[in-house]
């Protein structure tokens, strides 16, 4: 019979339990979902065991195992989750192939902003809710990111963790929250033409002799939001039908629902 492993402390060690020479206590398993050994590391075997001077503070080892534990009980991979927030978010836009060049570059500024700051840099089975929001509160207040350059980055990072989740890499996912719960939203709305605009360009077209046959064209534009694809498909005998009177009563029936709606949104 094979004499037992022990400490320093003369405890029995478990199976796949070491310690190394350095006092460091080192567990390893092999991760049965991806077939590869992962390792633990911590200073202490025990959680009442006193963390030797100088060292940060941390789990002990049998503590870290019932986590890999309990992530083995819920079917998530043990060494998945290893890999660092910016290999994910790369992983994750290697599947979006068919896209724009106005996306794409988007995209590589997503993939910049993580390779020059440290979030991007930690392992994703370590980023819980606290860590996602402290990381985007920090681009708005100490980098000087805007609200829509911030919303813009977490609408790469939140589908990220979404696939690494489904895949069962981690427990869940930490950015699935709203932003304006926590940011100071300084996005500035901009109407592409303000209701004065519109309505001198409207009072123009109707009284030119040249274009006053346009008139009921451009009314319907900007009444109805069409876009000049959708009004240039609408047939003849639609256009013959459309009454101006009509679409203006409906148009003014859409903005009083619009109104009751924010109302009670409030």
């Amino acid at each position: 019979m094979s004499e037992k492993r022990r400490d320093n402390k003369n405890r029995i060690l478990r199976i796949g339990e070491q310690q190394r020479a350095d006092g460091r206590y080192l567990f390893s398993a092999l991760d049965p979902i991806s077939k590869k050994r992962i390792f633990v590391y911590s200073w202490k075997l025990e959680r009442h065991d006193k963390m030797p001077e100088g060292k940060k503070p941390d789990l002990s080892l049998r503590e870290k195992e019932k986590l890999l534990e309990r992530d083995l009980a819920n079917g998530i991979s043990l060494s998945g989750g290893d890999m660092t927030v910016l290999e994910l978010v790369e992983k994750y836009l290697e599947q979006k192939r068919n896209v724009g060049p106005t996306t794409a570059a988007g995209y590589k500024t997503v993939v910049n902003v993580l390779k020059r700051d440290c979030f991007g840099s930690q392992k994703i089975n370590h980023i819980n809710t606290i860590d996602a929001k402290a990381w985007l509160i920090k681009l708005q207040s100490e980098d000087g990111k805007s609200y829509s350059s911030i919303h813009t980055i977490r609408g790469v990072v939140r589908p990220a963790f979404q696939m690494a989740y489904e895949a069962d890499l981690i427990r869940k996912n930490p950015f699935d929250f709203e932003l304006y719960n926590f940011l100071i939203d300084d996005s500035v709305k901009r109407d592409a033409v303000t209701s004065k605009q519109e309505k001198e360009f409207l009072r123009f077209v109707q009284q030119d002799e040249h274009f006053s046959e346009c008139y009921d064209w451009m009314f319907i534009l900007f009444r109805t939001g069409l876009r000049i694809g959708e009004f240039c498909g609408l047939t003849s005998n639609v256009y013959t039908h459309l009454k101006l009177e009509d679409a203006q009563r409906e148009m003014e029936r859409l903005e009083r629902i619009e109104k009751e709606m924010k109302k009670c949104a409030k």
